[in-house]
């Protein structure tokens, strides 16, 4: 219990450190520009964001059923991103930006300049995080991720057996994701440092819902910072899904009283993720959320514009402005999970 109090002290000291008079100041700017714009029924937009996801790639060694990478299945090019536009993106963001996450599609591993990315944005004083599937933390890996200074870093492990793990993670293998946890572990140890923060995300399907105390254990034997409960997003949910589990509390998605299922999330008319953050692809498009996995509705293309041209563009008000009349005619939106997602154990 003393190591994970220090462990969590620690891992706020991290996150207040990227603060700074300017970031506080702009985040303060866009709660009020949230708060009143629901007042109000329409969007204004006072600041930039906080917090932005950008994608390295959208390549994948495992075919997970639900995955856009997974299945291959993008309506929109995939490819990797490029350190210069990277950079370019960073210096444009890093005044107001305190966070920023490098997922979107895709693992990020696979990106062999994704390290380089991750330490750059560090210099930037700008707080990292990644997610990974872990089959690429090598010896090597895991040593350059802890010098990146990568602040948290969020491992995928959705079954402690095998033949459980396999049943999502198809192509994956436990003993990799054991393995490469190991390794940023000792790694940790042997440079001395405190970041990444590790975490174990353990997404609860009907196959492995009956591990979820199992995980808790192992993650605490192995010496994780913290394990992740999280809901599974299906896309076929309506008429049952093979994939959504039976105990009610891990599941994203009720069932009523005909047989069919619901999404728990009640879609009110407005989104904080609007006003606090994007996400970015690989190649340079501005999209709401990471929902929209297709980029489906892009808002803009930082390889020719700039962000706080698009930011508060007419384009990205007006996707405000339908989230804050008719949230649930969104499509992306209608698979959501916010305030149902995820909790820590």
């Amino acid at each position: 219990m003393y190591l994970y109090v220090f462990d969590l002290i620690h891992y706020y000291i991290g996150i207040l450190k990227k603060l700074s008079p300017t970031k506080i100041i702009n985040f303060i700017k866009l709660y009020v520009g949230f708060y009143y714009s629901r007042w109000k029924g329409e969007p204004k937009q006072f600041a930039l964001p906080f917090y932005v996801s950008i994608e390295p790639t959208t390549s994948c060694n495992l075919r997970c059923p639900e995955c856009p990478s997974g299945l291959r299945e993008f309506s929109r090019p995939t490819g990797m991103l490029q350190n210069n536009l990277f950079e370019k993106i960073i210096l444009q963001l890093k005044g107001h930006l305190h966070s920023l996450t490098f997922y979107f599609q895709g693992e990020p591993y696979l990106n062999p300049e994704f390290l380089k990315m991750v330490a750059f944005a560090n210099t930037q004083n700008i707080y990292t995080i990644t997610s990974t599937n872990a089959h690429y933390l090598t010896e090597e890996n895991a040593r350059q991720t802890v010098l990146s200074k990568l602040d948290k870093l969020i491992i995928s492990v959705d079954g402690i057996t095998q033949e459980v793990y396999e049943q999502y993670r198809i192509g994956g293998r436990l003993d990799k994701v054991l393995e490469g946890t190991k390794e940023i572990l000792k790694q940790k140890q042997l440079l001395k440092s405190k970041t990444p923060h590790v975490v174990w995300q353990f997404v609860v399907f009907k196959p492995n819902q009956h591990q979820v105390e199992a995980v808790k254990k192992l993650g605490r034997e192995l010496g994780v910072n913290e394990v992740k409960i999280k809901t599974a997003q299906v896309y076929d949910f309506e008429n049952g899904n093979n994939l959504i589990p039976d105990i009610e509390k891990y599941s994203r998605y009720t069932k009523k009283s005909d047989g069919t299922f619901a999404l728990k999330n009640k879609l009110l008319n407005q989104c904080w993720r609007m006003w606090q953050g994007c996400v970015i692809t690989w190649d340079g498009k501005v999209v709401p959320c990471c929902f929209d996995k297709d980029a489906k509705y892009k808002l803009g293309n930082l390889a020719n514009t700039s962000f706080a041209n698009i930011w508060h563009s007419s384009s990205y008000n007006n996707f405000r402005r339908s989230i804050l009349n008719s949230r649930s005619s969104i499509d992306i939106c209608n698979n959501c999970s916010e305030g149902t997602e995820v909790w820590s154990e």
